[in-house]
């Protein structure tokens, strides 16, 4: 008897990670590697930005996802601004020149977009893949850069005044070699 019940344990148990994998593995933010959504098909879609994300804030919890793959904000100097993106798809999405100072981007999927010139002052940068984005120019200044990756990524003439980054995460963004040599003294780099 105690074997059955034993046995009928570790199987729940079992069950129980499993489905907590399930879930976890399912989160485009979470794993790169994993497929994302499809495309959103309504038609407000890249508007959606101006409204942010109103319930999720750091956890990247949303009632309906932030869609913002293929959207073209360049230049957009208002309505972007101290807005919370918590976990926006923002792969293929262009940026160049916007204002996103204050803005709040946590678990945010930006992996290929296009962030030229961005004026990141004063923002919170939690947990965001910038994976192969294109940051030239960026202003991170007074930014928390926090748990955010940027491999591949173009850093060229990207500004880091004043950022506040953790040891791990700047020994990990000391290694792209397209930050210049103020950039790296801005941040510490060796």
């Amino acid at each position: 008897m105690d074997s059955c019940c034993s046995f009928k344990e570790m199987k729940n148990v079992a069950c129980g990670l499993l489905a907590a994998w399930a879930l976890t593995a399912a989160s485009p933010v979470f794993a790169a590697n994993q497929r994302l959504p499809p495309l959103s098909t309504e038609s407000n879609r890249c508007e959606r930005a101006f409204v942010g994300n109103t319930i999720g804030q750091a956890n990247g919890v949303y009632d309906k996802p932030l869609d913002l793959r293929f959207c073209d904000y360049t230049n957009e100097k208002s309505n972007l601004k101290g807005k919370s993106l918590a976990a926006a798809l923002m792969s293929d999405a262009k940026f160049d020149g916007a204002d996103m100072s204050e803005v709040v981007m946590s678990k945010a999927y930006a992996v290929g977009a296009s962030f030229k010139g961005v004026d990141f002052s004063n923002a919170v940068i939690d947990r965001v893949n910038f994976g192969k984005a294109n940051l030239q120019g960026a202003v991170f200044k007074n930014t928390v850069l926090s748990g955010s990756t940027f491999d591949n990524a173009q850093l060229q003439d990207a500004v880091f005044e004043d950022t506040i980054i953790g040891y791990i995460d700047l020994q990990k963004l000391c290694t792209n070699s397209t930050i210049n040599e103020e950039g790296r003294a801005e941040l510490g780099c060796r």
